[in-house]
């Protein structure tokens, strides 16, 4: 059955991915992208189409968020499929990547189908699940790496998890690399980190919190850099919090063109001062760490030795947060703001728009081998669209969530997504509701 044709008129549009930034128009049929950019003007419009008049917002691909937890199955009451699709589709992200990190554990073909097949009938946005790198995230048993490639899983990663045996690892970059997947990885040494609950430094001190040591995530990073030359495989950091971190992924990529690294928009935004008087909301992983260390991440997404921006969606309930920093739960939501709190370091001046929109678009795509993240004629029709200067506080209003645990409560933004469109379908309009 065909598509209602979609027209978007009077728009900035902006794809870094082709150096495209100008006025026209973008028409989409059947689910695809017929044209966009100037050009498209001379399209015409199409009988029966549905045309939106975007009075000169910014027009760009979809956003691509590469780490996401969610709780189906499993932890229902954290998050579902569903519901995860709401947040995303409210924040302008048109395609997440999933984190393993369910119960049961996604480490096999039925499981990695289960929610694809769930996700085809429940979510407004495009859902890509990871698959675990060993069988229930134990760290022992390598999973079926060829069947789960077969069932469409190109992503295997730990999820919160990181692997300690030098030996499996390169066996799993191995087999990773012979079906071509992407060997993603969070390095937090479990041993270095200890019982931490945040940077190691005078504020932990004066707070008499337990640190973690930046050594604990960048004497693992230094090792799966290595072990990554070794094999081959395509490597990627899920997310970065330490100046000495960037560092090491920037040495590395003068020599290999198989290294990406991540950075966590909390971690881009926020740093140990946050956290102030125990707020559970800013106890994640990594740790928000000082502000040379944010200062750091900043200028590696500017460099272009940080590939990618991730939400590091980690919904967790009242009962998790309410405690005592030491004994809350990890993680914070963070779809809904990850645009808006990215668009900071753009209207500061710190980050160029071109450079931040492909860190949340096309560099995300081609990480995960996803025909995403651009405006090419003939891909998919997804794309939000960004009032740049919409100045806004993020309440509870804003959140899709079932889970409200964000770290920026009551921030003040400006800028932020106002339609989003999957396949050529609006699945969120910020002045008209859901659709």
């Amino acid at each position: 059955m065909s598509q209602q044709p979609l027209l978007i008129e009077n728009a900035r549009v902006f794809d870094p991915a082709r150096n495209q930034d100008e006025a026209g128009s973008i028409l989409m049929q059947d689910g695809r992208i017929v044209a966009a950019g100037a050009s498209a003007r001379n399209q015409g419009k199409p009988d029966g189409a549905l045309v939106v008049d975007a009075d000169g917002l910014l027009a760009i691909p979809g956003l691509v968020d590469a780490r996401v937890f969610m709780g189906e199955p499993g932890y229902e009451h954290r998050e579902t499929i569903q519901s995860v699709g709401q947040a995303a589709a409210a924040g302008g992200i048109t395609s997440i990547l999933t984190m393993p990190d369910t119960n049961p554990v996604i480490d096999d073909v039925a499981l990695a189908q289960f929610v694809m097949h769930t996700a085809r009938e429940t979510s407004r946005v495009n859902v890509f699940p990871s698959a675990a790198l060993t069988k229930g995230l134990k760290g022992a048993e390598m999973t079926e790496i060829g069947i789960l490639t077969d069932a469409g899983v190109n992503v295997f990663t730990e999820g919160r998890k990181t692997l300690s045996n030098p030996a499996l690892i390169r066996r799993i970059m191995t087999y990773v690399r012979d079906f071509d997947g992407l060997f993603m990885h969070d390095t937090q040494d479990p041993d270095l980190t200890g019982n931490g609950v945040m940077n190691e430094g005078l504020l932990a001190s004066w707070l008499g919190l337990t640190g973690i040591a930046r050594e604990a995530e960048v004497i693992p990073l230094e090792r799966d850099v290595r072990l990554a030359a070794l094999t081959g495989v395509r490597y990627h950091a899920a997310q970065l919090s330490t100046a000495g971190s960037v560092d090491v992924v920037r040495r590395a990529k003068q020599k290999l063109a198989n290294v990406t690294a991540g950075v966590s928009i909390n971690n881009l935004s926020l740093n140990e001062n946050d956290i102030g008087e125990y707020r559970t909301f800013f106890r994640l992983s990594p740790p928000l760490r000082s502000e040379d260390d944010r200062l750091a991440m900043v200028e590696g997404l500017a460099d272009g030795s940080i590939d990618i921006i991730v939400s590091a969606h980690d919904p967790q309930g009242a009962d998790g947060k309410r405690r005592p920093f030491q004994e809350a739960a990890v993680g914070a939501i963070g779809l809904e703001s990850l645009l808006s709190a990215s668009l900071r370091l753009y209207h500061s001046g710190q980050v160029s728009l071109e450079r931040l929109i492909f860190a949340l678009t096309a560099g995300p795509a081609r990480l995960l081998k996803l025909d995403r993240g651009t405006l090419q004629p003939g891909n998919p029709a997804d794309i939000t669209l960004v009032d740049l200067d919409r100045p806004y506080v993020f309440s509870e209003t804003d959140i899709h969530s079932l889970q409200k645990n964000t770290a920026f409560e009551n921030a003040r933004f400006q800028g932020r997504a106002v339609r989003t469109i999957v396949a050529g379908q609006t699945v969120f309009n910020l002045d008209g509701g859901a659709a």
